[in-house]
């Protein structure tokens, strides 16, 4: 694949949210000259932290204003996955789910010489996504793209999260032909600081540059449900569960800013105490009635904004606009920006004929057969 006589990695973002993507996109050197959200409060922090070029509206009906734009090096791209996700209603009609179509769309229009759509695990695993898989991919090959999906984890990118994703990736050329995505990509991994690493970097909660704190009150759960560890749920009211602050945090979901926003221990994270959550835990497995007797301590909180922006792996500082439940909502559905780096830095590294692409056996590779 002959690359572009000049560095210019001119790119198109769609579904591009707060920018999660599109940062991850230009620190690996992508230069992005449009974008597309329908949320005007992602299109305002898009437009204040990154630029101007993004228009707010469907994509279907602002699709139109492509038509001008050439030599298109690359795609990028998260559709909505609301309609594919197990947190979801899993949805094939959902109105959310049909904007992967919109993505081929803008594929067909622009013949980028390479594409990455993001979107949830579930969307390469399920088996009641099949066909689904199926047809996207097929319509992908129909364009004259060379395809393969992937799932990565995070926080095997640099990412202090536990989140997994899948990455369908496409280089024009022999459709025939399936890329080792998983042989490609491994060269750019780099393992994550933990949680309690990057929230130290910022000032407590409610002070400097931490102000944005989450009023949702914390709660017992009346009833709790044991699992194997105390941070896996059912202990407080919500779905907001403890951060393992020397590990890695769950998904942050875009639902978080009421009682499914997760839980901080100040008293571990700022004194190394034991963790409450793992005493109350001990405490439940031989006492049942101990919510009745038990209260939460004040040292239990939220995570703010700005917390949640970090373990994301947004720039430090990055404005998010609307309401506090808005700048939740932009936060949890954006794709973490130092991932989103490694992947697009893949691909720009092929498209410059710096890296080479390794491909599998056709008859190796059944997933889309």
């Amino acid at each position: 694949m002959m690359a572009d006589n000049e560095k210019d990695i001119r790119t198109v973002s769609v579904f591009s949210g707060a920018g999660g993507l599109d940062i991850g996109a230009i620190q690996a050197g992508a230069n992005v000259i449009w974008a597309n959200d329908m949320m005007k409060e992602a299109c305002q922090t898009y437009r204040v932290n990154i630029g101007n070029h993004i228009v707010c509206g469907d994509i279907n009906e602002k699709m139109k204003e492509l038509d001008g734009l050439n030599d298109i090096s690359l795609v990028i791209g998260g559709p909505p996955c609301q309609g594919f996700s197990v947190a979801g209603k899993m949805d094939a009609n959902d109105k959310r789910s049909q904007l992967i179509w919109s993505y081929i769309a803008v594929l067909k229009m622009l013949m980028p010489r390479a594409f990455i759509m993001e979107n949830v695990k579930a969307l390469g695993t399920l088996q009641k996504w099949e066909g689904t898989r199926n047809l996207l991919i097929k319509a992908m090959r129909d364009l004259g793209y060379s395809v393969n999906f992937m799932v990565l984890n995070a926080k095997d990118f640099d990412v202090p999260q536990a989140r997994e994703r899948i990455f369908v990736i496409g280089f024009r050329g022999d459709s025939m032909l399936i890329p080792d995505l998983e042989k490609m990509i491994k060269p750019y991994g780099k393992p994550a600081k933990t949680v309690r690493e990057v929230l130290m970097t910022l000032d407590k909660a409610g002070t400097g540059n931490n102000q944005d704190v989450c009023k949702a009150k914390i709660t017992l759960a009346h009833h709790p449900v044991l699992r194997k560890t105390p941070y896996a749920g059912m202990i407080f009211n919500g779905l907001g569960r403890p951060l393992r602050l020397d590990s890695y945090s769950a998904t942050l979901p875009a639902s978080m800013g009421g009682n499914k926003t997760p839980i901080i221990d100040e008293e571990e994270l700022y004194n190394n105490s034991k963790p409450w959550v793992e005493t109350y835990f001990e405490d439940l497995s031989h006492n049942p009635k101990a919510p009745e007797s038990t209260n939460v301590p004040d040292y239990l909180r939220r995570i703010t904004v700005a917390e949640a922006a970090l373990i994301q792996t947004f720039p430090r500082g990055y404005q998010f606009h609307g309401s506090q439940s808005m700048k939740y909502t932009q936060i949890g559905n954006a794709v973490p920006c130092n991932m989103a780096k490694a992947v697009v830095q893949m691909v720009i590294d092929v498209l410059k004929e710096k890296k080479k692409i390794y491909y599998k056996h056709r008859e190796q590779e059944m997933r889309f057969a």
